[in-house]
């Protein structure tokens, strides 16, 4: 598991770099000089992908915590990480792109972005209980 971690955490450092690469060229290839939620992107996949994955890495070495439960509840992190992205990605061309959101939609990339956030918060809890439990 330790393995699969670090790798993770490679996966996850290669995707910031590319949302943050993308987020400055994006822009300036759009003459855009505002606030953009692109910008949010490549410091969560930082700190919620390769930052995350880095301190379960170690987490593994020191506690031995993982089993298939472990497996699952990282699985739906991951896909809750990717729709925070995916709900940061839309808001920010929204912005770039200076298109007018009607209510509906500006709620939908919200709660779209909000999901991601809820199912990464239940599974860091999940994960925090699991280590707390095998340090003791």
């Amino acid at each position: 598991m330790v393995k699969r971690y670090a790798n993770l955490a490679l996966v996850y450092s290669i995707a910031a770099m590319v949302f943050g690469v993308f987020y400055r060229e994006f822009t300036k290839f759009s003459h855009f000089s505002g606030q953009t939620n692109l910008s949010f992107l490549h410091t969560h996949y930082f700190v919620l992908g390769m930052f995350f994955f880095l301190a379960l890495m170690l987490a593994e070495k020191a506690f031995a915590f993982s089993d298939q439960k472990s497996n699952k509840v990282l699985i739906i992190y991951q896909v809750g990480l990717n729709i925070t992205g995916l709900g940061f990605l839309m808001r920010g061309l929204s912005q770039v792109w200076g298109a007018e959101l009607g209510r509906g939609l500006d709620a939908s990339i919200s709660g779209i972005a909000g999901i991601g956030h809820i199912l990464m918060g239940i599974c860091l809890v999940l994960l925090l209980l699991k280590i707390k439990k095998k340090a003791e």
